[in-house]
C-alpha cells in the first residue's frame, strides 16, 4: 500500500514567498506530480512575463520583477540581473501583476513592492524608494496616498 506525503507547514516571518523543499529517498512519480501540481499552481497565481533581451524571447517570473517603467517610449522590464524590453503597455502589464505585490507609483513606473529595502520620507514631501539591489525611484505625488496605505497594510 502506497504512504501518503507527510506535509509539514512552518509559519516564518522571514518568508515574503512560501519555500517549498521536498526530502524524499528518490525522484518517483509521485515526487514529479506533487511538482508539477506545484509550478501550475504557482503559474496560475503569477503568470510569467514575457520580456526581450538580446534578441531572445524570455518568460520572467513576477516573483524576479524589481520594476517596470518606461524610458522612452519603451517599456522596461527590470529584475535584479537583466533589463528586458516589453511589446505590452504599461496598463496592459499592471493588469496581469499580482495586486498583493505590485504597485503604480508614477504614471511611468510600477514597482514590486517586496523588492523594496526602505522607503525615505523628505522633509519636502516626497517619498524615495530604496532596493534590494541599490537602485532608486520616486513616488509621484499623486500616488503617495496609494503607497502610505500599502506601507500600513504591510508592517
Amino acid at each position: 500500500m502506497r504512504r501518503m506525503a507527510d506535509i509539514e507547514v512552518i509559519l516564518d516571518d522571514s518568508y515574503t514567498d512560501p519555500k517549498i523543499t521536498i526530502r524524499t529517498k528518490s525522484r518517483t512519480p509521485q515526487i514529479e506530480s506533487i511538482i508539477t501540481a506545484v509550478e501550475e499552481v504557482t503559474e496560475s497565481a503569477y503568470p510569467m512575463i514575457q520580456g526581450e533581451n538580446n534578441g531572445n524571447v524570455e518568460l520572467i517570473s513576477q516573483r524576479d520583477i524589481m520594476r517596470i517603467y518606461t524610458e522612452g517610449r519603451k517599456v522596461v522590464i527590470r529584475t535584479e540581473e537583466v533589463l528586458y524590453s516589453s511589446g505590452k503597455t504599461l496598463l496592459a502589464l499592471e493588469e496581469v501583476l499580482n495586486p498583493d505585490r505590485f504597485l503604480r507609483i508614477s504614471q511611468s513606473e510600477i514597482i514590486n513592492f517586496h523588492k523594496v529595502k526602505c522607503f525615505d520620507f523628505n522633509i519636502s514631501g516626497t517619498i524615495g524608494i530604496l532596493f534590494d539591489n541599490g537602485e532608486r525611484t520616486w513616488v509621484a505625488r499623486s500616488r503617495m496616498k496609494a503607497i502610505k496605505a500599502m506601507i500600513r497594510e504591510n508592517t
